[in-house]
């Protein structure tokens, strides 16, 4: 089965009493949901317009969409540069993403600079035919899209920082399903509100399209059961608070349980860094409880207000994220590689780079950068998949490092001036087909320690455990899960702290790694793994479309 859907972007101006530049789909602001069954294939046929005015003064507008997962098709898979070249104005583009093991919700946006602020929306992938969910069947689905807002045009946003190379201007709101909530007068009239009924279920697909921002959210005086996570079912677990980084799907199930009022959902962030200015506001929806024929006016009725965690609280945060488990049963089996062929230990870090006259707005007139084994990415100017898939020289470089440059304590309160400065490349890694691989992700105090949400493209993966401070290759492999590890594609590195993630190398092609923190990704915290081909036609990149955009 294939369904086949249509997108049109083009900017315009919308929010209440405010003058905003955004890249909209379908003639909406996000929003935007598609609902499947496992095994089928979902066709996007995306066309790309912009605006006059746009054109005059973007006459490079062009973002691509992306997916999580895309099974030896990496050419709809979406990166700028990586696996296409973008969508140029005016030209349409099909996607075709290719469903096996996924269900819950995923989600798809653009992965073009910084055109995912307003171009995103859900994945829904329902169970196979005949098959139930492993809870309760909720009463009714709610997608809760969470994201960024600038009063800005966010590509002019971009520009300034890389241009200046300081940090870029902070978002003016974080966004429920498009809109800031009633705490902003501009968007008071248009906060989204969830109705309930009392006593029922519900099942929210949360997505988190945050930016720059990791978020804790909250709904007043109820509790949230946490079932899947980047399509996949975890074991259920119930909490007060969730911790959603950028790029993460969770689905949720809410009870309707209190007395009949309104009640607010809310997120503000969680920002981990010191010294690292954030957004500190909070967004809010409104669940707004109602009797069958009856629906009560909201101003009748105060919201009541949740209790959220202070912005740090880097032990909430965490221990968040270490109580989420596969569901691991015989019907949900896991297959998480005992044996590794590949072992990788991976250095993450802000850095900065030389400035001319030390002019640059980044620290001591430097030049912000980012890195992975202290490689800042430089993105080619022809996407790394048709230079492999044509064997085209001189694109990129196959000497990504499996171990950082200079060992070092990672974790330290200070550190020389030279460990600061990184190298330009575009390398990456070739594994074999089918080989086992063991990431061991070490998160840095350089600049500034932070949670760093690392996201592979086409994998999900296990995360077998995780820890503060320097990675001990003797004591912390001994703290492995491998009975019940999540199955993910985003995994939050804990800040000063580090992750090790294992998956088979079974899908041959060209996957992004990235920070989903937008403007780390924008200063080189990013690398490419080719995966080769496998024996058989069966495990082998499928053959180039004929319509490849143009670079």
């Amino acid at each position: 089965m294939i369904i086949l859907f249509f997108l049109t972007s083009f900017w315009g101006a919308e929010v209440e009493r405010s003058i905003v530049h955004e890249i909209m789909q379908n003639e909406e602001h996000i929003d935007d949901k598609r609902s499947v069954s496992r095994a089928y294939d979902i066709c996007s046929q995306r066309r790309h317009n912009c605006s006059r005015l746009l054109q005059q003064r973007r006459p490079q507008c062009h973002p691509s969409l992306a997916w999580s997962r895309a099974a030896r098709n990496p050419w709809t898979d979406g990166p700028e540069y990586i696996t296409q070249c973008p969508v140029q104005p005016g030209m349409s583009f099909k996607y075709t993403i290719v469903l096996s093991i996924e269900v819950g919700t995923l989600w798809w946006h653009a992965h073009s600079d910084w055109t995912r602020a307003t171009v995103y929306g859900a994945i829904v992938i329902y169970p196979d035919l005949g098959a139930t969910y492993p809870f309760p069947k909720p009463h009714g689905q709610v997608p809760i899209l969470l994201g960024s807002w600038w009063k800005r045009d966010v590509m002019e946003v971009l520009a300034d920082a890389l241009k200046y190379g300081g940090s870029p201007n902070l978002s003016d709101a974080h966004t429920i399903n498009g809109q800031p909530g009633d705490l902003y007068p501009c968007s008071k009239k248009g906060t989204f509100r969830m109705l309930v009924e009392q006593g029922k279920t519900y099942l929210l697909r949360i997505v988190s399209a945050e930016m720059n921002t990791e978020l804790f959210f909250s709904i007043a005086q109820h509790q949230l059961t946490l079932v899947g996570r980047d399509g996949a079912y975890v074991k259920p677990f119930t909490t007060d608070t969730l911790m959603i980084t950028p790029g993460q799907t969770m689905d949720v199930l809410l009870k309707a349980d209190q007395p009949h009022d309104n009640y607010y959902m809310a997120a503000r962030a969680y920002a981990s860094a010191i010294g690292v200015a954030f957004v500190n506001t909070t967004t809010t929806a409104i669940l707004q409880y109602y009797k069958r024929k009856h629906i009560p006016p909201l101003s009748s009725l105060s919201p009541i207000f949740p209790s959220l965690p202070y912005y740090n609280d880097t032990r909430l945060a965490i221990n968040f994220t270490r109580s989420i488990k596969s569901l691991a049963n015989k019907d949900h089996p896991i297959n998480v590689p005992l044996t590794v062929d590949k072992r990788m230990l991976i250095t993450i870090s802000v850095n900065t780079l030389p400035c001319v006259n030390n002019t640059c707005e980044g620290p001591r007139g430097t030049r912000f950068s980012a890195s992975l084994n202290n490689i800042s990415f430089v993105k080619p100017s022809i996407d790394i998949l048709s230079a492999y898939y044509s064997s085209i020289n001189g694109v990129f470089d196959s000497n990504f490092p499996s171990k950082p440059p200079v060992k070092f304590n990672y974790t330290a309160d200070s550190f020389p001036t030279d460990f600061l400065t990184t190298k330009l490349g575009t390398k990456v890694k070739v594994l074999d087909f089918n080989s086992s691989v063991e990431i061991i992700f070490q998160g840095t105090n350089l600049l500034a320690g932070e949670n760093h949400p690392i996201h592979l493209h086409g994998y999900s993966f296990y995360v077998v455990g995780s820890g503060f401070g320097n990675f001990d290759k003797k004591k912390d492999p001994l703290t492995y899960n491998f009975v019940d590890p999540p199955k993910v594609n985003t995994i939050g590195v804990p800040k000063n702290g580090w992750a090790t993630i294992r998956f088979r190398a079974d899908n041959p092609g060209v996957w992004f790694m990235h920070c989903h923190l937008e403007r780390h990704t924008s200063w080189g915290m990013d690398t490419v793994f080719i995966v080769k081909n496998g024996g058989s036609p069966l495990v082998k990149i499928r053959q180039r479309p004929s319509y490849m955009p143009p670079c």
